[in-house]
């Protein structure tokens, strides 16, 4: 029978590691693989997650050279970027947007345009990342939900608008 399976969100937490991001660093270094599964916990997202043996073996890693640690963290850190406002076929589906944050927006145009090669930027805002929820929930009242950040509206220039007075409540960011 198979062993519970850890999250690696929950392997970071136990571990004192502040960002994920820097774990699957130190995991893709090992040569540990991680199993993806939908949670349901996490909005349905695809989660990784890794075994007990695979985290007591980044323990020991760790336990070897905890400063590693310690230094990658702060280049992890984000902690500013930008909210997008992005449509997504402006001939064909005018309505349809994409709005989130970003830290860098020309790769994450990029890696939109794959799945919408016709996707334009209509207007960013200097964001913190943790604003990003709060700002989707705000900007997109009475929207039609089609994905987890993908909406259809009637009217893009009252989503727009609504970032504009979002934002404008928010603390300048310097």
């Amino acid at each position: 029978m198979e062993k519970e399976l850890i999250s690696v969100i929950d392997a970071a937490a136990q571990l004192g590691i502040p960002y994920k991001q820097t774990l699957f660093k130190i995991i893709k270094r090992l040569g540990i693989s991680t199993v993806k599964q939908r949670s349901s916990g996490h909005r349905n997202q695809l989660i990784s997650y890794i075994t007990p043996d695979d985290l007591d073996l980044v323990k020991q890693h760790l336990s070897q050279g905890k400063a590693e640690v310690r230094e990658a963290s702060p280049v992890q850190q984000i902690d500013q970027g930008v909210f997008y406002l992005i449509q997504l076929e402006p001939e064909h589906d005018p309505g349809r947007f994409k709005v989130g944050f970003a830290s860098n927006l020309s790769e994450r145009l990029r890696s939109h345009r794959c799945s919408a090669p016709l996707a334009t930027v209509l207007a960013t805002w200097p964001c913190r990342p943790l604003w990003e929820k709060t700002a989707i929930d705000c900007v997109t009242q009475s929207c039609e939900q089609i994905h987890t950040e993908v909406f259809r509206t009637d009217d893009i220039a009252k989503v727009k608008n609504r970032c504009e007075q979002f934002f404008a409540l928010m603390p300048a960011i310097e």
